[in-house]
């Protein structure tokens, strides 16, 4: 008996060991996502007015990908693609953000968001033995159903909306909604006493120590820095020659820097940095005429598929795996975040079903010299655009489609259309055949914003150095 209950003890440890050892195997992920910042608002993009020191220090010890592209031009649906690995399109969240300035005549505000039939990378990485965060913006949807917890992560701090104060919201504040207030967990509000960037990197902190020990999950999804602009009164000190929202952007792209700075050296002081993948990117281009943001060399903003409003900043920072100070020049998509996420985690690719993203190690690796996408699509309702190759037709409500090389004009500063009808022939079939294969909108933005936004197109489509 007592030989017996021994066997069951050392039994019991040595599978209890197997399981911590092949835990610690995998690789911790932490995915942190910038809210409208300009392309061109980082040290490591050229900037000379921003102030991005540990980003910058970050992007050398990085592969940085010259040509990475968001699955839309405004934040609720690119998350979207990103937590799906697919075209939100194909679920009917096309490039409109939820709730506000909305028409549907079955929905309110409150119920739109992230389809329930969808499953996000957190469900899939949850499945595999990781524990899950959401810390800092939702943007999925407001009401309850919607929620992170809901929707694989466990753990969730930060708002459910698209846009809120940085500063204090008290009881005593007169102005104070309870959305207003930041979330822990589900339903439990609480009165935020940091500036919000700040808040938002000190609970990522406390989430790596607490999960140190297990391979962890961490979508670091930062509202800085869109609107409104506020910004620390030490950090528009460091920016004497600006004025404005200029100066409120930089401000705050700087207190952005330290927080995502901070969070590195956590992961060094835990001896935890070799063992974590980390990628930096943002949401979207910046909307220049709301936060004075910078996409130089590209034309465009926000909400247009010129390539100021789809193409982001994405570092991918994994030591030992991936070369320091590389670079990466053929044409990804955050729609790859996913299935590389997944299979870094020991998931087999069978298992993911119907995504459009693709595993990017063999890419990065150099095991095949292919593209990792032909072709990539962008649709908000009349307006869309599709590369293929390095050719890239822009589709508009208002005018003839315009055709652009890629590869030799960065800035589309040269409309080939007339050059080349083809080739505008082709890629318009092209875009339609896969316009084909989408579901409806769920919902649609009221017409005059469409207007407003073709606007904004035309008065920043040359691009300005900062």
């Amino acid at each position: 008996m007592i030989k017996s209950r021994f066997l069951i003890i050392v039994l019991t440890f040595i599978s209890s060991l197997i399981n911590t050892i092949s835990a610690q195997s995998k690789p911790n992920i932490i995915l942190i996502v910038a809210d409208d910042a300009g392309y061109g608002d980082f040290g490591f993009h050229g900037s000379k007015q921003m102030k991005t020191p540990e980003l910058d220090i970050f992007a050398s010890q990085a592969m940085h990908f010259k040509q990475a592209y968001v699955t839309a031009a405004v934040c609720g649906p690119s998350r979207a693609g990103i937590l799906t690995g697919k075209y939100q399109q194909r679920f009917g969240y096309e490039e409109n953000n939820v709730p506000g300035y909305m028409i549907n005549s079955f929905l309110d505000g409150d119920e739109m968001g992230l389809p329930l039939n969808q499953k996000t990378m957190a469900n899939y990485l949850k499945d595999l033995g990781y524990k899950t965060a959401l810390i800092g913006k939702w943007h999925q949807g407001n009401a309850d159903r919607y929620h992170p917890t809901k929707r694989g992560f466990d753990h969730f701090y930060g708002f459910r909306g698209g846009a809120r104060s940085y500063f204090e919201f008290n009881r005593e504040n007169p102005n104070s909604r309870k959305e207003d207030y930041l979330e822990r967990g589900f339903g439990n509000f609480e009165e935020s006493k940091k500036y919000l960037t700040v808040a938002f990197a000190d609970e990522a902190i406390s989430y790596i120590n607490k999960n140190k020990n297990n391979p962890f999950f961490l979508m670091l999804s930062f509202n800085a820095v869109h609107t409104p602009m506020e910004a620390q009164n030490e950090d528009l000190k460091q920016f004497p020659n600006l004025e404005g929202k200029r100066k409120q952007v930089a401000a705050m792209t700087l207190a952005l820097d330290r927080a995502c700075g901070r969070v590195f050296d956590e992961l060094d002081k835990l001896d935890l940095t070799d063992n974590t993948l980390v990628i930096f990117t943002n949401d979207n281009g910046g909307p220049s005429d709301t936060n004075a943001s910078n996409n130089y060399p590209l034309s465009g903003t926000k909400a247009n598929h010129l390539e100021g409003g789809i193409r982001v900043p994405f570092l991918m920072r994994f030591p030992k795996q991936i070369a320091e100070n590389s670079s990466y020049d053929f044409p990804v998509s955050t729609l790859d975040l996913l299935p590389t996420f997944y299979k870094l985690a020991g998931g087999n690719d069978k298992d993911l079903k119907d995504i459009d993203g693709v595993d990017l190690m063999p890419f990065i690796h150099k095991k095949t010299t292919e593209r990792p996408h032909q072709t990539l699509y962008w649709k908000k309702e009349n307006r869309a655009a599709v590369r293929d190759v390095d050719w890239k037709l822009l589709r508009f409500p208002d005018r003839p489609a315009e055709l652009y090389n890629i590869n030799e004009d960065i800035s589309e500063s040269h409309n080939l259309a007339n050059k080349y009808p083809e080739k505008v022939k082709d890629l318009y079939k092209k875009l339609f055949d896969w316009e084909l294969t989408l579901t409806r909108p769920l919902w649609q933005l009221k017409r005059e914003y469409e207007g407003k936004a073709m606007e904004r197109m035309d008065n920043y489509r040359a691009p300005k150095r900062d």
